[in-house]
């Protein structure tokens, strides 16, 4: 327990507020080396610091089994997002209080990387190879992250045969969730423009704000799908509305709106975007979509039932295979392998004074040896 949580504390403690570079990969790196890890790391990102194109540090670590031996992967992100204000401790110092280790990071997701690194002291060398896919952009635009190490992984032909990322999965104790799939993504920013005029004389003027609700209304009462065996029902949420008008007696030049969609397997990205351009074109106005990823399934099986026997052996525990929640870069793996999330108990992330329980650590751990070791043999 004390080299784990010694371990996550190292990280915690080194500030990286996405995107991330520097330090935190220096400790990562100093934790990997004498593990027999090549340890590669690179900068994607040309633009200005607070824009997407901003540089972010990405490490590729892996030590090589046998020829021919399978390859498992762990993947996360040592980019955190900002700790705000009303901590009762330094965020960026972490501090043991009773049974809990308190610092931004300490679940998502410095503290499962802590415990993925304990579990590789574990498992020989001659099992197979292990590779740590790791970003310091998860947390931001996720443009120079996870993608750049795909790249990387295909063209030195390091691509593993099954991956997990290391995201807090569990929701009221340690193991009782794992997630087997995600829904996608798609951000849109719809505009109207209209003719700006005095409120008195319309007939000179073209209100878009009347346009804009009409294709707003129209959107809100779509009904994308019922969900299915494995995803819960397509949403679409309203987001953002503005028109900036600061005179009462102005009709506006142009109103403006965004909405957002998080989707099953029923739909793609490119094809809701299609429909949302669509509407927005009726009521004479247009949409911009970014679509920030797609929905993936990696269904029941074999590797669901390695990480169900690892939690079942050290909780009790079995976890439930889920599609819940928000986006994570297992949306972009899915494309290299199959890909399962899972790690530490999710119910302070992003929150002040975010605390994981340190037997949960070692735990972590012990669960993370155990599929290694099944996952390569």
């Amino acid at each position: 327990m004390t080299e784990v949580l010694e371990l996550a504390k190292r990280l915690m403690a080194a500030e990286s507020v996405t995107p991330a570079t520097g330090s935190v990969f220096d400790r990562m790196e100093a934790m990997l080396a004498p593990l027999g890890f090549e340890v590669h790391r690179f900068t994607r990102g040309e633009g200005a610091p607070g824009t997407p194109e901003a540089p972010v540090e990405n490490l590729f670590a892996i030590r090589r089994g046998p020829e021919g031996s399978k390859h498992f992967a762990f993947a996360g992100h040592l980019d955190v997002v900002p700790p705000g204000g009303g901590w009762a401790s330094d965020a960026f110092e972490p501090e043991v209080r009773g049974d809990l280790l308190y610092g931004r990071g300490a679940v998502d997701m410095k503290g499962s990387i802590a415990c993925m690194v304990e579990a590789v002291k574990h498992v020989p060398q001659d099992a197979g190879t292990i590779s740590f896919i790791i970003t310091g952009d998860e947390e931001g635009p996720a443009l120079h992250g996870t993608r750049a190490l795909i790249d990387y992984m295909r063209e030195t032909g390091h691509q593993p045969d099954l991956c997990l990322v290391g995201e807090p999965t569990s929701v009221n104790r340690l193991g009782d969730m794992m997630k087997i799939g995600r829904r996608g993504s798609v951000n849109i920013w719809l505009e109207v423009e209209g003719t700006q005029g005095h409120v008195a004389y319309p007939h000179l003027a073209e209100n878009p704000i009347p346009k804009l609700v009409a294709m707003l209304a129209e959107l809100d009462a779509l009904v994308l799908d019922e969900g299915n065996d494995w995803f819960q029902a397509s949403n679409l949420e309203i987001t953002d509305l503005e028109v900036g008008n600061p005179a009462h007696n102005v009709i506006p030049e142009a109103a403006k709106a965004r909405i957002s969609i998080r989707f099953n397997d029923e739909h793609s990205g490119a094809s809701l975007s299609e429909k949302v351009i669509t509407i927005a074109e009726k009521h004479g106005g247009k949409a911009m979509p970014i679509i920030s990823g797609e929905p993936f399934l990696t269904p029941p099986g074999t590797f669901s039932d390695i990480i169900a026997r690892a939690v079942k052996e050290e909780t009790g525990v079995n976890p439930e295979p889920s599609t819940t929640g928000g986006t994570s870069d297992a949306r972009f793996l899915r494309a290299v392998c199959p890909v399962i999330e899972f790690g530490l108990v999710n119910a302070t992330m992003h929150k002040r004074d975010e605390a994981v329980a340190i037997e949960d650590l070692s735990t972590l751990s012990r669960i993370y040896t155990a599929i290694a070791k099944d996952a390569l043999a």
